[in-house]
């Protein structure tokens, strides 16, 4: 059986509950109202802050600020928690925040993402399963965030937008739309570049699958409609497509619209 193991300079608040093998380092602290599932590591000098629990086999590297109170002046210390799944690695400065009341009071994320250095989850935001965040990556409040989706080094999302799953978000984008899922999308004035088709094949996404979704973005990005008329052409592809389904679906659900624009063609109305 694995033991748990607590570094003599670590402060673990009494009512914290640890899994067994949970590994906890030099100056590392945990605070009230924590449960670290089994495996755990927390490097030295982390701190994670409850309510937060996390499950199986995270680590969370030196440094990383976990569950801390949200940066948001409406909060008033308001009891709002945060839940993080299995085998996440959250690396060296990483913050992640609580959720706040008028947010529905819950940051969740998934299983398997990786977090790199200096990366932030604010409030109330909805991160998904195998997501890789790169240096500096930053979500704003109420975000969410699809399964395997990328953000790439330096890139901002705005609050309440949304990144689709599957999506590769490039380096130093300024996202204030939704991320469309299954495509590349880039730049701090941000355009579409064409399928994740990489990540995609590395998935294991099929030729079939991979022809509909080019199809699908040539109608929504290529051929310079208006939104509706390429959702209405994009539902006459749906059916024997699912990922385009899944494409139509969360196109029709933007409350801020997408981001739909080709490289070096001039912004209009039809992002919405």
């Amino acid at each position: 059986m694995m033991t748990t193991t607590i570094h003599p300079t670590a402060v673990v608040d009494p009512s914290a509950s640890l899994g067994t093998g949970v590994t906890v380092g030099p100056f590392a602290v945990i605070g009230a109202d924590v449960t670290l599932g089994d495996g755990c590591e927390i490097g030295a000098g982390a701190m994670v802050e409850g309510p937060s629990v996390l499950g199986r086999e995270n680590r969370v590297f030196s440094n990383a600020c976990i569950g801390f109170e949200p940066q948001d002046l409406k909060f008033g210390g308001e009891r709002t928690r945060l839940e993080i799944g299995d085998r996440n690695q959250f690396r060296e400065f990483c913050t992640v925040h609580r959720g706040t009341e008028k947010g529905g009071g819950l940051t969740r994320v998934g299983d398997d993402g990786l977090f790199m250095v200096y990366s932030h989850i604010a409030h109330d935001c909805v991160v998904g399963s195998r997501v890789v965040f790169a240096n500096a990556a930053t979500l704003a409040g109420h975000v969410e965030v699809g399964d395997d989706a990328t953000i790439s080094a330096f890139s901002s999302i705005h609050q309440f937008c949304r990144v689709g799953r599957h999506a590769y978000v490039g380096g130093y984008s300024v996202v204030t739309q939704d991320a469309l899922p299954f495509v590349k999308t880039v730049g701090g004035k941000p355009a579409c570049y064409g399928l994740n088709r990489i990540g995609l094949e590395r998935k294991g996404f099929d030729e079939a699958s991979l022809e509909a979704l080019e199809q699908a973005y040539r109608v929504l990005v290529r051929r310079g409609l208006s939104l509706s008329s390429a959702l209405e052409e994009l539902n006459s592809l749906a059916s024997p497509h699912p990922v385009v389904g899944d494409l139509i679906t969360f196109v029709s659900s933007t409350q801020r619209g997408v981001i739909r624009h080709p490289p070096g063609r001039k912004r209009g109305s039809r992002g919405g």
